[in-house]
């Protein structure tokens, strides 16, 4: 592994990266904890955060589609090495979606019979080519800018292993062909006994990245974690937080709500050997935070930086 680097700064040369899963939430600005007083806009929280990590996941993307103005930015506004995951839009990953969240053009072209809550299989093939051909636009300047590692599908939790299930994903990998993708799944059928050495030879058959779910245990919408890798090129660990008594929430109002949880240095520690072992076998690592009350990620993360960098395990 590579030297120590002096606390506060950033070991960009390592293959193990370390981030949080959005810079923006709410709680996190209101607390105060980890944006200095004179970061008060969108640029310079971006541009501070970027100064204390080496990567971030985009979760905006997945609420509604991005736009290439927004990543040009996000390319201007962070160091030549700083690198993006993309979470993919909701309505690709099986998941409910208002029509609001779709362009004006987009909308006013909805067939008549259009709900108030669309799914992926309830649109014309036409509109489905058209979203994808502008999400992957958006995505260009990042990917241009050499700073787009990876867009993350996160599926939806009734996305079952069968047949429809492995078509889906597939048509996902396939529609952002010459991008790499990361799959991380919400229902427990795809790593069970039955379908686990399955599910990772369907992955590395896709070429897609596994996700490493770090979450709390016993749901049908949570999977094991899963420590092997599917991409010589790309590993990904995901924590969600052990929070079993917020995992499904009803009437949540943020996600904060959901992934309040604070990992202690205990448990942070034992995950160091299994994602040491994941650097072993794979070019990049990434670990995304996405334990989001106030300042949860961020701290975790940084602690995490230093158990890697310092040898702290």
């Amino acid at each position: 592994m590579s030297k120590p680097t002096p606390a506060g700064t950033i070991n960009r040369i390592m293959p193990i990266l370390v981030g949080t899963a959005s810079w923006t939430d709410k709680t996190l600005i209101d607390s105060g904890l980890f944006y200095p007083p004179e970061a008060k806009t969108a640029e310079a929280r971006l541009r501070y955060y970027a100064s204390r990590f080496p990567m971030v996941e985009v979760d905006s993307s997945y609420y509604a589609m991005p736009s290439p103005a927004t990543s040009q930015l996000w390319a201007l506004r962070t160091p030549a090495d700083f690198v993006f995951n993309v979470k993919a839009f909701r309505l690709f990953t099986g998941h409910q979606t208002s029509p609001s969240v779709l362009h004006k053009d987009i909308r006013e072209a909805l067939p008549a019979s259009a709900k108030t809550m669309l799914y992926y299989r309830d649109l014309p093939p036409e509109i489905i080519d058209e979203l994808w051909r502008r999400y992957k636009e958006a995505l260009e300047p990042l990917r241009a800018a050499g700073k787009l590692v990876a867009t993350h599908f996160q599926f939806a939790p009734w996305l079952v292993s069968n047949r429809d299930g492995h078509a889906h994903v597939r048509e996902c990998v396939e529609r952002m062909q010459g991008l790499q993708c990361a799959i991380e799944f919400r229902n427990r059928s795809w790593f069970d006994d039955t379908h686990r050495a399955g599910t990772l030879e369907f992955e590395r058959e896709l070429g897609a990245a596994h996700v490493v779910v770090d979450s709390p245990q016993g749901f049908a919408n949570s999977v094991p974690p899963v420590w092997d890798i599917t991409s010589t090129r790309l590993a990904v660990v995901r924590m969600h937080g052990r929070n079993s008594a917020t995992w499904n929430i009803v009437g949540a109002t943020a996600a904060s709500d959901r992934f309040n949880y604070d990992y202690s240095d205990d448990e942070l520690r034992r995950l160091v050997p299994e994602i040491v072992s994941l650097e072993r076998r794979a070019e990049l690592v990434q670990v995304i935070f996405n334990n989001n009350n106030e300042d949860q990620g961020q701290r975790n993360a940084r602690t995490l930086m230093n158990m890697l960098e310092f040898g702290d395990h």
